[in-house]
């Protein structure tokens, strides 16, 4: 079976670094042209000065929760490729929360950061690719595809505000599924566990035993590469995936699987 996606365009946001700059390369390495966004301006730069083959790599740098950002990274695209096929919204940010402080704005940052930029853009690339496939009666018009996290199932106090945002990103995946589905989009989701991103590599120096935390409540005993999640974007991003939509898939070593309850059932 083929997940190729050879001459399709590909806006990948939160793609400065970790699994959106992995899913950006692996996208280029397969046929695709990518435009990168970020808000990391030096990241990017950086990322473009070793070694990106510029014909079919471009990058935006701006503030997603900025509707104009929005606005003027659909037109960079455009402009650069004529098109968007493919749209995978990365961009998302973790905090601690306090559920019993007054002061704790965490939940609404977090609904800003990692919520309403993907429905926006959900809602402005969904627009033009209707609009490229006017004249066009067969085959998807496009595949938006949300990158959320397995917080959406799991709970934390601490992370109570990433919790509920990864929760809206998933219904927000289904809902944005049906309202499209008849214009031949489909929007998708993956839920990632742990996945050795920058992020995470900073949280890890910052207390080293959590490494074995995670790894004693993963099945398969380890933490994700970036680049172990790109087949499953692709497949989703790729018309082999053509009768899927509305899902939220599970890449997470088997972590959800999990009682974290150590106590045995009776």
């Amino acid at each position: 079976m083929s997940f190729s996606i050879v001459g399709k365009t590909a806006i990948v946001t939160g793609a400065a670094n970790g699994v959106g700059l992995a899913i950006g390369r692996h996208f280029i390495e397969n046929g695709a042209n990518v435009m990168f966004a970020d808000m990391d301006e030096e990241s990017l730069k950086k990322q473009f000065d070793n070694g990106f083959e510029q014909d079919n790599a471009r990058f935006h740098v701006g503030d997603l929760r900025e509707r104009l950002t929005i606005t003027n990274l659909l037109s960079a695209t455009i402009d650069a490729f004529d098109q968007v096929d493919i749209l995978i919204n990365g961009a998302r940010q973790i905090m601690p929360s306090d559920p019993l402080s007054s002061d704790d704005d965490s939940v609404i940052s977090l609904l800003n950061q990692n919520v309403i930029p993907a429905f926006r853009l959900n809602q402005i690339v969904a627009k033009r690719m209707i609009k490229q496939a006017e004249n066009r009666e067969e085959g998807q018009a496009g595949s938006i595809i949300n990158l959320s996290s397995i917080a959406a199932r799991r709970t934390h106090p601490k992370l109570l505000a990433y919790s509920v945002s990864s929760a809206a990103l998933d219904q927000l995946t289904r809902s944005m599924a049906v309202v499209l589905a008849p214009n031949r989009i489909r929007v998708n989701a993956v839920a990632f566990g742990s996945v050795m991103s920058a992020s995470l590599l900073s949280t890890l120096k910052e207390n080293s035993g959590y490494r074995n935390d995670i790894i004693d409540h993963t099945p398969l005993n380890r933490i994700a590469g970036p680049s172990e999640l790109v087949d499953t974007v692709q497949y989703l991003a790729s018309e082999s995936s053509g009768f899927i939509t509305g899902q939220v898939l599970t890449v997470d070593g088997g972590r959800t699987l999990l009682d974290p309850v150590t106590a045995p059932a009776h």
